[in-house]
């Protein structure tokens, strides 16, 4: 499987706007198949409980060290902090899972089959490879690895199509703001 690229369009302090934004790049794509996966940095039980709740078969790993992880049939309680994932879950979890993450970074990340076709830079319609939008909520990176009061939103492309993410951003009223990266995920 190959990463994808992200480039960020939107920073804001509104986590409303950051998911509106999304959710306008989201009419532009290939939705048929629609999933979302989320990675959340977890510090506290308090955020733990009500993530786990929602997603009770997530994966986690311990931050900072260690092996300790789902695969060892630990407890994250006792590890925090923790790296949680959650794979394949109903767009309709979206707003429950960043309520239930409260501060904490996450990144949730819509799935989807492709983006539209961009005849005026020369691009056909895009395949599932590289085809996500994600809400960096929390953090201002998609590693999660810059914690931020603010929230940003990342369109996804291939590489070799890096001109697609300024044209995505102008076709919901934006401008990229940031470099293209490796997504790690």
């Amino acid at each position: 499987m190959s990463n994808s690229y992200a480039q960020p369009i939107l920073r804001t302090a509104d986590l409303e706007e950051a998911l509106q934004v999304a959710a306008r790049l989201l009419e532009l794509a290939d939705t048929r198949q629609l999933e979302v996966d989320v990675e959340a940095l977890v510090d506290s039980v308090q955020a733990l409980e009500p993530l786990m709740s929602l997603l009770p078969d997530a994966e986690w790993w311990a931050v900072g060290g260690g092996n300790d992880s789902s695969c060892e049939g630990d407890s994250p309680v006792d590890h925090l902090p923790v790296r949680l994932r959650g794979w394949g879950k109903d767009a309709d979890m979206v707003r429950p899972l960043l309520a239930a993450a409260g501060s904490c970074p996450m990144a949730v990340r819509w799935d989807f089959l492709g983006w539209p076709e961009a005849p005026d830079i020369g691009l056909g319609a895009g395949g599932p490879r590289g085809a996500y939008v994600t809400v960096c909520a929390n953090a201002r990176d998609v590693d999660l690895e810059k914690p931020a009061a603010d929230h940003t939103v990342f369109v996804h492309v291939k590489q070799a199509e890096a001109e697609r993410a300024p044209w995505l951003a102008a076709r919901v009223g934006l401008k990229v703001i940031g470099e293209l990266v490796m997504a790690p995920w």
